[in-house]
């Protein structure tokens, strides 16, 4: 049907293709991460005379976003008009949400062909069934899927992290998976050295053990882990020997932080340095942000959807991933089902349509060429230090300006004295993809509204969204039981209209 490489290939296509100049890295200076949600579609002339015949399909990037920021507590607006967060995962998401609406106004409004049906619920729609979708990252998630082993220097896919930089990750960088330049040098990508690291070991039931590996900061020396907060399984591993045999040399450590009320990472050496299956939020530089970590997020959309509040109340069920696919980098199969998976397994009863999804996991071999370890490779010795990209690139497949760069949360260029305008607003920022609903109700007439938004009057933001009701249900059966100390935005950050 479809291979990692393959939606990879596609996604490394388009941001060459069709993503401007405009927002990209300054080559053999700055690096990115990629994210994209890609349509999945069995070609319309298949037959079903040969049922042993694999099913052709055609593969559509529906949405693209670039980006490594987020911006601090203090920036935050009650006008919804800036991008909190701009982490490549996010952007993606959102610029997704961006397509829904665009489909959603097909079907409902145009009576045109869309990815939407009807459902069997009043003014309700549904995806179509033959329809998938997969989301792709040119690198693991920032958070808790990154806390990953690195095993011995032939398997490592990318250079390791130094002592130094795993001591003191930078504050401003989201792909904290890899070394600063100035530490240790990346192979070429085509060397021996870069092969994919195969962490994937299987109990008979046929999934991932559940372990935590540290930095082994003196050598064959086992840390101290007398205190620590680690399973019999974990301190196993503390003796530097990776499920399939493989000697443990450091750790891969996310710059992620416990959110306050989650018990805090022991800092130790060793396995015991992080500890896995908590909520974090990303790093600021400074000013701490109230951006939950990228591994989160997907957990999160894994049990509620992609299509977020607003879009639940034209659907009949929520809008899930089918897969996810990451590019070549430090990758742990188990970590990302224990991230993305294993936090919410056992959430429980959830409304009808919801539910945790068993949702696929794949690496591809394809490195993205603007990730940081493929530009750390080509850079030159005297071409000073490599720095994330401060823009971010949005892109969706809509008809009318499908692109959309910014930098520190609103477009590119924008000055102190534009923000608070129309045109200092990015078109996936809360406040412009609220006007979007808001348009596509105003061109359905209001005797055709699901009954959700018909039994009260609503205004503001934050009163679509509690009126969702499905949805909200959902979100609190996830709070309650496995995510109790996500950080929410305060009411009054959603008041606008």
């Amino acid at each position: 049907m479809w291979t990692a490489d393959e939606i990879a290939r596609l996604c490394y296509e388009h941001y060459g293709r069709t993503l401007p100049k405009q927002g990209k890295p300054e080559p053999n200076r700055e690096w990115t991460l990629l994210a994209a949600v890609v349509k999945i579609q069995p070609t319309a002339d298949q037959t079903c005379d040969r049922p042993d015949r694999p099913v052709q399909v055609t593969k559509e990037v529906v949405s693209m976003g670039t980006g490594t920021k987020c911006i601090g507590q203090s920036k935050m607006r009650k006008s919804g008009d800036i991008l909190n967060d701009s982490h490549a995962e996010v952007i993606a998401r959102r610029s997704f949400q961006r397509y829904l609406l665009h489909q959603l106004h097909l079907a409902a409004t145009l009576k045109e062909d869309s990815i939407f049906v009807p459902g069997t619920q009043r003014e309700l729609w549904k995806l179509r069934p033959d329809l998938l979708f997969v989301f792709f990252s040119s690198h693991t998630p920032c958070g808790d899927a990154s806390i990953i082993p690195m095993l011995e220097f032939e398997d490592q896919p990318c250079c390791p992290v130094s002592r130094d930089w795993a001591n003191n990750p930078s504050v401003e960088a989201s792909d904290n998976l890899e070394a600063p330049e100035d530490k240790r040098k990346c192979e070429d990508s085509d060397s021996p050295v870069t092969k994919k690291m195969r962490l994937e070991p299987r109990t008979p039931d046929g999934m991932a053990h559940h372990q935590s590996f540290g930095n082994q900061e003196s050598g064959p020396n086992s840390p101290d882990v007398s205190s620590s907060n680690l399973t019999a399984e974990e301190l196993a591993a503390v003796t530097g020997t990776a499920p399939g045999g493989a000697k443990v040399v450091d750790v891969y450590r996310t710059g992620a932080k416990c959110v306050p009320g989650e018990a805090g990472d022991s800092g130790k050496p060793g396995a015991a340095y992080h500890r896995v299956g908590l909520l974090r939020v990303k790093p600021g530089r400074g000013d701490r942000t109230c951006s939950m970590s990228c591994s989160d997020k997907l957990a999160r959309w894994n049990v509620l959807g992609c299509q977020g509040a607003l879009l639940m109340h034209f659907l009949e069920e929520p809008i899930y991933l089918s897969a996810v696919v990451i590019g070549k980098c430090p990758f742990s199969q188990e970590a990302m089902q224990r991230a993305l998976i294993g936090r919410c397994q056992n959430v429980s009863p959830l409304p009808e349509g919801f539910g945790v999804q068993e949702v696929k996991i794949q690496q591809s071999d394809l490195l993205f060429e603007q990730s940081r370890c493929a530009v750390q490779a080509k850079k030159a010795e005297n071409q000073g230090r490599l720095v994330p990209c401060g823009a971010a690139i949005s892109w969706s497949a809509v008809p009318e300006q499908p692109l959309d760069v910014t930098a520190n949360g609103f477009p590119q260029g924008t000055t102190k004295k534009e923000i608070g305008r129309l045109q200092a607003r990015s078109r996936i920022s809360k406040v412009e993809l609220f006007r979007s609903f808001q348009k596509l109700l105003s061109s359905i007439s209001e005797d055709k509204w699901p009954d959700s938004l018909r039994v009260q009057k609503l205004v503001t933001y934050h009163e679509y969204k509690e009126a969702a009701s499905t949805y909200q249900q959902a979100w609190s059966a996830l709070r309650k039981q496995a995510f109790g100390s996500w950080i929410r935005n305060p009411p009054d950050y959603q008041q606008f209209k």
